[in-house]
């Protein structure tokens, strides 16, 4: 029997990750584990029963070392490792779409949902408009699950699914710090010489976005330089992709620098894109130096 783990890292938001107690209930399938990775008795929600069941493990802060320490404190049977942020909202077949995907395609090695929404592009999805539009998809679903999928380069971290045979040994790279900007595509690249990254239908959700414990605005705009060029480097991101992600990004802060979205800094952004430039062309440009910000 295919044996299934929901991994759940999260710092400083323990009020979406208690809402996962309830996302794992309405599962049709339940996980086999659920395990919740944090840096602290702070990261986790007040008043917690001790049946409700996580797992947890504690780790230094920044996602790729706690989905490191996830992976390290999986049992040794679990067969399928899904990684879903903690603002992520799953539909109750969820987990069933995920078990029936990767036994209908016994070649892919990873797979990322549908997002029926995804509040990052806009100032966030609130849980309750989050919880709704997933409770009319549950009610207007089709009866049988759509394993229909596309080409997609890399994974999306918030709800990404790997088979554990083929992640075994490896690990997120934790020279990418704080939240990681754009380790889920590092990750699964690397996964891929395994075999094929799919986007598929079959399991669908929603991206609330929580605006809630993210990094300032200048830190993520150094990342948005120095950890693609890092991963180009590296060989895990593709040039053409990388590079050409890195200078939207970058005219998109300065295009909007005086007329910004009221959730973004845009200047703070562009800000940290010259900063690294700067480090670039001085040669000491590093993921790491976005701690010195």
């Amino acid at each position: 029997m295919t044996k299934l783990a929901v991994v759940i890292a999260s710092k400083g938001r323990p009020e979406e990750l208690g809402l996962w107690v309830a996302h794992m209930q309405r599962q049709s399938r339940q996980p086999d584990l659920l395990l919740w990775a944090v840096t602290g008795e702070a990261d986790l929600p007040k008043h917690l029963a001790e049946g409700d069941g996580p797992m947890v493990c504690i780790s230094t802060p920044g996602l790729c070392a706690q989905r490191n320490a996830a992976l390290r404190a999986l049992p040794a049977d679990i067969d399928l490792v899904a990684f879903f942020d903690d603002d992520y909202v799953p539909s109750s077949q969820c987990l069933a779409g995920v078990q029936a995907f990767f036994e209908a395609s016994p070649g892919v090695v990873g797979a990322s949902g549908r997002l029926l929404a995804d509040g990052i592009n806009s100032c966030g999805i609130s849980v309750e408009n989050g919880l709704a539009m997933i409770a009319a998809h549950d009610r207007d679903a089709p009866p049988d699950i759509d394993l229909s999928t596309r080409a997609i380069v890399g994974l999306y971290g918030c709800n990404m699914v790997f088979r554990r045979s083929a992640i075994e040994g490896e690990w997120f790279d934790e020279n990418l710090p704080l939240y990681g900007w754009q380790e889920d595509v590092d990750f699964a690249r690397r996964i891929e010489r395994h075999g094929p990254l799919r986007g598929t239908n079959a399991f669908v959700g929603v991206h609330l976005g929580s605006r809630r414990g993210r990094v300032n605005e200048c830190r993520l705009g150094y990342s948005q330089v120095s950890n693609m060029l890092y991963l180009i480097r590296k060989g895990s991101m593709p040039a053409r992709y990388g590079l050409k992600r890195m200078v939207f990004n970058m005219m998109a802060n300065h295009a909007r620098a005086f007329f910004a979205e009221p959730w973004i800094d845009r200047i703070g952004r562009a800000k940290g894109n010259w900063l690294a430039l700067g480090d670039f062309f001085c040669g000491r440009i590093t993921p790491q130096r976005v701690l010195e910000l």
